[in-house]
């Protein structure tokens, strides 16, 4: 399944290649792509359980910059 989400808060393309870096790290994330000029986020992840991996992504993201917010679109 993929999700888009807006992410708002990041500072530069550097930051968000590191996040997109850190995000595809995390257990069941297929695929991570951020742009930084168009402030969005795509994720590939397995459906069902996708709660669970967004909790996941949001707690990296905070980690990572803990400026940042993402929203669903």
């Amino acid at each position: 399944m993929k999700s888009k989400f807006k992410i708002k808060g990041l500072d530069c393309a550097n930051c968000a290649a590191e996040l997109e870096r850190a995000i595809q790290k995390v257990e069941g994330i297929e695929n991570a792509t951020i742009s930084f000029m168009t402030e969005k986020m795509e994720l590939e992840f397995d459906e069902s359980q996708k709660e669970e991996i967004i909790n996941r992504v949001k707690k990296v993201i905070k980690k990572e910059e803990p400026d940042v917010t993402i929203e669903e679109i």
